[in-house]
């Protein structure tokens, strides 16, 4: 926490007129993340979060966070449910060089890290969590992202066509890192070459979050519903039906294996993907006869995005513990999509 200059935030704070001229009290870190850093503080009575980038800030780091600012304040006016955006600190010099946001505090949980008494004894509560998930991301691909000012967020024509060379050349980056062993991924040529000879031709443009797995969900301590979608550096306008692809390349299969883990994951009786995808279907229009295509795509990126920490870390620059876990999640990711080749 030494590492947050808390007199230069205070004193941003009072020019936005946040609790002007009262201490800072009670930091301590939100933990669940593996990138960005959370703080959750009081000032003046009122309780803060703070979210800024890694503390090894990589070149597009602001940006994304920069993206994420602008997507929380239109997300402002919709029923997505978001933490909500308080004020934007987008001068470098108070954090340190990184971009940040204050946001309200969340009234809920992340079933990555726990569970409640109330979930964690009801199987039925559990099943409804997946469903939950898929409700909160059908709101997020109808509602729309020209009328809240977010047309030129993306670039959704030939988004599809982009991926896999777009992180392909991403894997051949992390060479840069010294000490990186390579990948060692088994099967990606293979399943390049499989994402390349079915991408779907026909979809409508939506905003997408990017990175849509349990852990990047907090959910209410009283029941199975969303409180708010969290972590939207990632997001942007494309094909929304990657999140769906994303939700399910994530989520346990029926033996409770999950490419990510998390308490949710272990704790069983969880909506099988089958069920989420026909609960998809129930709530959107988009056509989902290519859904096996957008799960191995999800498989695909993720599996090279948590790679790059695993580079990072053969070269100092993240925790070492942290980038073996993802080197393994990468790994899981990858045997999956070649199980739901197999399978389509």
């Amino acid at each position: 926490m030494n590492r947050i200059d808390t007199a230069a935030l205070a004193r941003w704070m009072d020019g936005a007129g946040l609790a002007a001229d009262s201490p800072l009290e009670g930091l301590r870190p939100i933990s669940g993340g593996t990138q960005n850093v959370m703080v959750r503080f009081e000032r003046g009575g009122r309780e803060f979060v703070l979210r800024r980038g890694p503390w090894y800030l990589r070149p597009p780091s602001n940006d994304a966070l920069r993206r994420e600012i602008r997507v929380m304040a239109a997300l402002s006016t919709t029923e997505v449910p978001h933490p909500r955006l308080i004020a934007a600190c987008e001068d470098e010099t108070v954090l340190g060089g990184a971009v940040g946001y204050l946001m309200e505090p969340v009234d809920g949980f992340n079933p990555g890290v726990e569970l409640p008494p109330l979930h964690s004894a009801d199987p039925a509560v559990r099943h409804r969590m997946g469903l939950a998930m898929v409700d909160a991301l059908a709101a997020l691909g109808t509602f729309d992202h020209v009328a809240v000012g977010l047309a030129g967020l993306g670039r959704p024509r030939g988004f599809l066509e982009r991926q896999v060379p777009r992180w392909l050349r991403e894997l051949d980056s992390y060479a840069e890192h010294r000490g990186w062993p390579g990948p060692g991924i088994p099967g990606i040529p293979a399943v390049a070459d499989w994402l390349e000879r079915n991408r779907p031709t026909r979809w409508a443009p939506g905003l997408l979050h990017g990175d849509y797995h349990m852990a990047n969900v907090m959910f209410s301590r009283t029941g199975p519903q969303v409180a708010a979608v969290v972590d939207w550096e990632m997001c942007t306008v494309g094909d929304p039906l990657l999140d769906l692809g994303w939700l399910l390349a994530t989520w346990p299969d029926e033996e409770g294996r999950s490419p990510l883990g998390g308490t949710l994951a272990g704790a069983g009786g969880l909506a099988t993907g089958a069920e989420l995808t026909a609960r998809c279907a129930e709530r959107t229009t988009r056509d989902l006869k290519a859904v096996a295509w957008y799960e191995v795509l999800a498989c695909f990126k993720l599996g090279i995005l948590l790679e790059g920490t695993h580079a990072r870390a053969c070269a100092g620059k993240a925790p070492v513990e942290t980038g073996d876990r993802l080197h393994t999640a990468a790994l899981r990711l990858f045997e999956r999509a070649r199980l739901r080749i197999t399978a389509a």
